[in-house]
C-alpha cells in the first residue's frame, strides 16, 4: 500500500490505474477508522480494481465550538486498517496541501437541504463537506465513491451534487453498520460514558418501532414522528434534537406517507450528539434498490 501526501501524485496514481483498465474506488474518510469504514473499504475492494482511501480531517466542515482540535487522529492505526482492508493507495494530505491558498473563496453551496436538520444544527457544515468531496472527486477523476447510509443527509447531498454538477463519479451507498444492540457505529461513540452508552441504543429502538408502524400501514407522518420522539424521551439521559419523516427521494418533510420515507433522529447523550436513520416502506410501495447494488449506485453508471 502506498501513502501519498501530494495532490499531483494522487491524481497520477488514479490515472495510472485507469490506464491499466482498473476501476477506481474512492473512499473518503477523516480517519479514526472503525467497522463502518471497513465496510466501505471492503465494498470498494470487492467491486473495484484499485482502491484509494483519503485520510484528511477537513477544517471547512467544523463550525465554531466544534471538535476540530480534539477530533481523534490515529494515523498509524488507520493505515493498518486501510492496508488490512486491501487499499492500494491512501491519500493523506496536510491542510496546506489541500488548501494551498488558505480557506477557499469558491465553495459548493448545498442548497436549501443543507440548511435543514443537520445543517440547522451545524451551519456551514455541509458546504464544507461538499467542497472537500468535490475536490477529492476532481483529483480522483472517473471513479466510484463509497459513502455510508448512516450519514443519510450527507449522502443525499453528495448524490445531488453529482447529479447536478456532473463529475464523472458513481455514488455507491453502503448500509449502516451497527453494534449488537443496534447502536450505529460512529467515531463519536467512544465519547459516551458507560451509562450514556447503555442509553444510546434507544435511537435504534425508536427507529425500528417507527419503521414497523410505516410497514404496517401508518400513513400519518405526525404520529410516526411523535412515536419516535416519545421513545427517545423515555430515556432521561437522551435529549432529543429532532425526529423527522422525509420523502426518501426529495427529502421534503411529509404530512402523509405514500411511498418510501427516511426516518431520522438526532439526540444528545451528555455532551455527545448522535444521529441515526432508517428507510421505511409502506405497504404497496416498491422499496429502492439495496444499498451498494448496481441499481442503487445512483447517478453515473459505467
Amino acid at each position: 500500500m502506498e501513502v501519498i501526501t501530494e495532490r499531483a501524485a494522487f491524481r497520477e496514481a488514479c490515472e495510472a490505474a485507469r490506464a491499466d483498465q482498473r476501476v477506481v474506488g474512492l473512499v473518503p474518510t477523516m480517519g479514526a477508522l472503525h467497522d463502518g469504514h471497513r465496510s466501505l473499504l471492503m465494498a470498494a475492494r470487492t467491486q473495484c480494481g484499485f482502491v484509494a482511501m483519503t485520510l484528511f480531517v477537513n477544517p471547512l466542515q467544523f463550525g465554531p465550538g466544534e471538535d476540530l482540535r480534539t477530533y481523534p487522529r490515529m494515523v498509524d492505526a488507520d493505515l493498518e486498517v486501510a492496508a488490512g482492508s486491501g487499499c492500494d493507495v491512501v491519500f493523506h494530505p496536510s491542510v496546506a496541501e489541500m488548501y494551498p491558498a488558505g480557506e477557499p473563496d469558491v465553495t459548493v453551496d448545498p442548497g436549501r437541504l443543507g440548511t435543514r436538520l443537520e445543517g440547522a444544527e451545524r451551519p456551514g457544515h455541509f458546504r464544507g463537506v461538499l467542497t472537500v468531496v468535490a475536490k477529492l472527486f476532481a483529483l480522483a477523476g472517473h471513479c466510484r465513491g463509497y459513502f455510508g447510509e448512516k450519514d443519510a443527509q450527507q449522502l443525499a447531498l453528495i448524490r445531488r451534487m453529482v447529479r447536478q454538477l456532473d463529475p464523472p463519479v458513481e455514488v455507491v451507498a453502503c448500509p449502516t453498520v451497527r453494534e449488537r444492540d443496534g447502536l450505529a457505529i460512529s467515531s463519536r461513540n467512544v465519547r459516551l460514558s458507560a451509562v450514556e452508552r447503555a442509553a444510546a441504543p434507544v435511537l435504534w429502538r425508536a427507529l425500528s418501532d417507527a419503521e414497523g408502524l410505516v410497514r404496517r400501514g401508518e400513513h400519518d407522518a405526525r404520529r410516526v414522528r411523535e412515536h419516535m420522539a416519545g421513545v427517545v424521551g423515555s430515556r432521561p439521559l437522551a435529549r432529543l434534537g429532532y425526529a423527522a419523516v422525509v420523502d426518501d427521494e426529495t427529502w421534503e418533510n411529509l404530512d402523509r406517507i405514500r411511498g418510501p420515507v427516511r426516518l431520522l433522529l438526532a439526540a444528545r447523550f451528555g455532551s455527545t450528539r448522535l444521529i441515526d436513520n432508517v428507510l421505511a416502506v409502506p405497504p404497496g410501495s416498491a422499496p429502492p434498490a439495496s444499498p451498494g447494488s448496481p441499481a442503487s449506485r445512483g447517478d453515473r453508471g459505467e
